[in-house]
C-alpha cells in the first residue's frame, strides 16, 4: 500500500513539475522534497515508530583533509532543512569535524506521517537512534531555531552523549501561552498551513528574521520550503507542520534548563523578533515577546555552564545572514 501511494505521489510530482516549468511559474518539489538539490549526499535511515515504517533523510558528511576525531551534529529549525546547513558544514568538515545534518520526521527529504504524536522527546530519540546507526557515541550539538529546542531535550536525555550544546537563536527561550498567546487547534494551524505561499514566507522571514533587510541569497531557502509546500504532498506536508506547530507550542523546554549538564553557547543575532503565534497575540502580548535583546540576558543566567554571544543588529539566522562572521565565531567557541 504504501508502495502504492509513493507511486502514485510520483506521478503528481512528475506532472505537476512539467506543467509549472512550462508555464514558468514557481518551483515544485516532490512530498519528500524530491527535486531540490542538496549540497551533499542524502542517505535514508529507515526505522519503525508508532507502528509505521519511517524514514529520515540526512548528510554525513567526513572531515577534509585531517580529521580532528570530533563529530558535529547539526539541527534544523521549523523553516528550514539540513541543506541549510550547508555553509556551515563546509566551513566546519575544512577544520576536521565530521558533521552529520538530518532531517526530521515531518520536514523536508523524511517521511510525512498521515499520523504522529510529535514531541521532542520522539524526534530525540529518532535522533539518537540514527547516530547509533552511523557509529557516533558523542558529539558537538549545534540547533537552530527548533533545532534549538530538540537540541535542549537532547541534551537532557543522553547528557552522556554530547560533549557540547550549542543553540543557535533557538525559540522557547519564553513560554508563549503563559504570557498571553492564544492557542490555535491542529485544524487551525492547518488551515493556516495550507495557505502558505512563496510571497508569505518572504515577507514573514524579512520582517521577523532579518529586521527588514533581504538578500538574493535567501531565496533559495523560501523556494525551498515554497516549493515543499506546494508540491504534491501539499496536504500532507501542511498537516505535518501543523502537528510540529501544536508540539513547539505546548512543549517548552525553557523551565528545563537549569537542568542542562553540558557546556553550553547561546548564540544570538539579538534583532531576532520571532515568537509563535505573534501574529494572533494582542498588542499587549505581542509587544513583550519574541524580544531576543533581552532573553538571551535572561535565560543564560539559568544555565549551569552556559555562555552568551550576542551578533547586535542581526536577526533569527546569523548563520546564513553574515556566514563569514558566524563562523569565525562558531570555531572559536568549538576550540574552548
Amino acid at each position: 500500500m504504501r508502495y502504492v501511494i509513493y507511486l502514485f505521489l510520483a506521478v503528481q510530482f512528475l506532472v505537476v513539475t512539467s506543467i509549472a516549468n512550462a508555464e514558468g511559474t514557481a518551483k515544485v518539489y516532490g512530498g519528500e522534497l524530491e527535486g531540490f538539490p542538496y549540497p551533499y549526499t542524502v542517505g535514508h535511515f529507515k526505522f519503525v515508530s508508532q507502528g509505521q515504517d519511517l524514514q529520515m533523510g540526512y548528510m554525513d558528511v567526513p572531515a577534509k583533509g585531517k580529521p580532528n576525531g570530533r563529530t558535529v551534529v547539526v539541527m534544523h529549525g521549523k523553516n528550514f532543512c539540513g541543506a541549510t546547513w550547508e555553509s556551515t558544514i563546509s566551513v566546519l568538515t575544512e577544520a576536521g569535524f565530521r558533521v552529520i545534518a538530518s532531517d526530521q520526521v515531518g520536514f523536508c527529504t523524511s517521511t510525512k506521517p498521515a499520523n504522529y504524536q510529535y514531541s521532542f522527546q520522539q524526534l530525540a530519540f529518532n535522533t539518537m537512534a540514527l547516530l547509533k546507526h552511523l557509529g557516533v557515541s558523542r558529539s558537538i550539538l549545534i540547533g537552530h531555531s527548533t533545532g534549538g529546542m530538540l537540541a535542549t531535550r537532547f541534551a537532557l536525555m543522553y547528557p552522556e552523549a554530547v560533549e557540547k550544546l550549542v543553540m543557535v537563536n533557538p525559540i522557547g527561550l519564553e513560554d508563549w501561552k503563559a504570557l498571553g498567546v492564544p492557542s490555535r487547534t491542529v485544524d487551525q494551524w492547518y488551515e493556516r498551513e495550507l495557505k502558505l505561499s512563496a510571497d508569505g514566507v518572504r515577507k514573514y522571514e524579512k520582517s521577523v528574521y532579518y529586521g527588514g533587510r533581504w538578500k538574493p541569497e535567501f531565496e533559495r531557502w523560501v523556494d525551498m520550503l515554497a516549493g515543499l509546500n506546494q508540491g504534491p504532498g501539499h496536504k500532507l506536508v501542511a498537516w505535518n507542520s501543523a502537528l510540529i506547530y501544536d508540539m513547539i507550542f505546548t512543549q517548552p523546554v525553557v523551565y528545563e534548563f537549569p537542568l542542562l549538564k553540558v557546556p553550553t553557547t547561546l548564540m544570538l543575532g539579538d534583532a531576532d523578533t520571532t515568537a509563535i503565534g505573534s501574529d494572533i497575540a494582542s498588542p499587549e502580548v505581542k509587544v513583550k515577546i519574541g524580544r531576543y535583546k533581552l532573553l538571551g540576558k535572561e535565560v543564560i543566567k539559568t544555565i549551569p555552564q552556559g555562555r552568551l554571544i550576542e551578533f547586535p543588529g542581526y536577526g533569527h539566522a546569523p548563520q546564513i545572514e553574515d556566514p563569514a562572521m558566524f563562523h569565525k565565531t562558531l570555531l572559536e567557541n568549538l576550540k574552548l
